[in-house]
């Protein structure tokens, strides 16, 4: 290891140093009870509240797998997903969270998604607790593994080490962070992160200017690549044995494809899943009073727009710099750490790398931390030991996010596998099982328990059959699975709410409650 990778890595141990000291300063409260393990007592501030929520949400993808479908085929996958997850994150913050915060205090002060839907039906058999609960613990688990590949690709970009040994390294920092310091502690440090993502997002990008000459160049050299600066055409990479031939020092591209409303339409899709996303959805449940969760949505919007157009805008610039350093879809998700390391000094390049750790961490011990409630919190003392001790749920917890990890682990131990495609399935998973069925919840009264039911496993469902076999067919078919499968969880919903037994008397009035502002602060 030579002089600049040990300080690269001095910095890094720095920083994730301070994230511990984090994890010890709020272990005590966090293991006070359950509440405040899982949602940290409803005690967050609005600036906590909204910059954890995004920097939970973004993940290393925002830093390495969006970049990385920019720097491969150029603006437009890259720039229509960053739209529909801009205009997505408004309107949740705009239309979710006001309403989610008082009714989650309305129905017996619930402090889980899964826990959140059964007792909005009032449901004596828990049959929505146990199926939102399996449905978290399959598409997170899922998640968990993409972050897992990011620290893997990070270190073992960095550091030249074994890949598989880097992300477990990754992977037992996550976990030992996670079982320390519980929601509070891991949205107090995502606060931080955030702070980190959109520094580093930010000085790549300047360096990089000054290291391309300025603009002009920049755009000129996307340009003259068919399809790759177009928000209606994309770049095709000549490739043999899925590398991206080079001749006379210059990667080969293909003629450019059209890209049509229906890629626009799919692409745009991305938004609809922050109506199901269980990392952000909590937040709203966590802050401590309703109305600062205005000032919340400012402060998530701004950072969102601002992080994701920076984000885009890197693999273009990486492009022009390093047109031949990344010669496969993999590897182009690298392309991050390759400007850092190049373009900054050693001390600094370290602190941007940790960048991508506090993303990566920021969503990984969200998302292990939620799937480990739905397990203890809502299966085994919600259904199998109704009478089950904090102590005894927080010890269940803490085994299902070990369980967990490894099982993240195992998913991610191939080398080539690709975060932004890993991230865009468990997004539609969540997108589509719980999204429509939070809208309907939040906004219509006559929405009853078997539309509920319908709803979650219809949407899980066409996820999984439209991704596995109906893409498959091509054309139209190609569409991103979270909106056809969006779609007809709704119908779902609809239809067999209505063809059902109404909701009864004591859901009506639930409604009723939060729809004219009552709350229970």
């Amino acid at each position: 290891m030579d002089g600049k990778t040990i300080q690269i890595l001095v910095s890094m141990i720095i920083y994730m140093a301070a994230v511990v000291l984090i994890g010890f300063l709020y272990a005590k409260r966090a293991n006070k009870n359950s509440e405040q393990y899982f949602l940290g007592g409803r005690s967050l501030g609005p600036w906590v509240t909204a910059m954890s929520a995004e920097a939970s949400d973004m993940s290393g993808w925002l830093l390495m797998g969006l970049p990385g479908v920019a720097y491969w085929c150029g603006l437009a996958d890259a720039a229509w997903t960053a739209i529909g997850l801009a205009i997505g994150t408004y309107l949740n913050w705009l239309i979710v969270s006001r309403r989610l915060r008082r009714y989650s205090v309305r129905v017996d002060n619930a402090i889980t998604l899964p826990e959140f839907f059964s007792n909005r039906f009032r449901e004596k058999k828990k049959t929505i607790l146990l199926l939102a609960a399996a449905f978290i613990l399959i598409f997170f688990t899922v998640y968990a593994s993409s972050c897992f590949v990011t620290c893997g690709k990070l270190f073992s970009a960095l550091f030249g080490a074994k890949y598989e040994t880097m992300m477990i390294i990754g992977a037992v920092f996550v976990l030992l962070y996670t079982v320390l310091g519980g929601f509070l502690a891991e949205s107090i440090s995502d606060f931080m992160q955030a702070i980190v993502m959109i520094t580093a997002l930010s000085v790549i990008v300047i360096v990089g200017l000054v290291q391309a000459g300025g603009l002009g160049a920049v755009m000129e050299n996307a340009k003259s690549i068919p399809g790759f600066f177009e928000f209606f055409g994309l770049a095709n990479p000549t490739t043999e044995g899925g590398m991206q031939v080079v001749e006379a020092g210059k990667p080969l591209f293909g003629a450019a494809s059209e890209y049509g409303i229906l890629s626009v339409c799919s692409m745009l899709a991305w938004g609809l899943g922050y109506f199901g996303m269980p990392q952000v959805l909590l937040r709203f449940m966590a802050i401590r009073k309703e109305k600062e969760l205005k000032l919340s949505r400012r402060i998530a919007i701004v950072w969102v727009v601002i992080s994701l157009a920076v984000a885009v805008f890197i693999g273009i610039l990486g492009r022009y710099l390093y047109p031949t350093m990344h010669l496969t879809k993999s590897s182009a998700e690298n392309i991050f750490i390759t400007m850092a390391t190049s373009s900054l000094p050693p001390i600094l390049a370290g602190f941007v790398m940790a960048g991508i750790l506090a993303a990566t961490i920021s969503s990984s011990d969200s998302y292990l931390l939620i799937a480990a409630s739905a397990l203890s919190k809502n299966i085994f003392q919600g259904v199998c030991k109704k009478n089950a001790t904090d102590k005894q749920v927080m010890l269940v917890s803490r085994i299902t996010l070990l369980v967990l990890a490894l099982v993240g682990v195992l998913i991610a131990m191939d080398e080539n596998s690709v975060i932004f495609q890993i991230v865009s399935f468990a997004w539609a998973g969540f997108g589509a099982t719980f999204g429509p069925l939070m809208l309907f919840s939040l906004f219509w009264k006559r929405t009853n328990k078997a539309g509920a039911i319908a709803g979650m496993v219809g949407g899980a469902g066409m996820v999984f059959l439209w991704k596995l076999v109906i893409s498959k067919l091509g054309g139209v078919f190609a569409i991103y699975e979270l909106l056809p499968a969006f779609l007809f969880s709704c119908v779902c919903i609809v239809a067999v709410s209505l063809l059902t037994k109404a909701p009864s008397q004591e859901v009506r009035e639930d409604f009723e409650a939060v729809r004219s502002g009552a709350s229970e602060e």
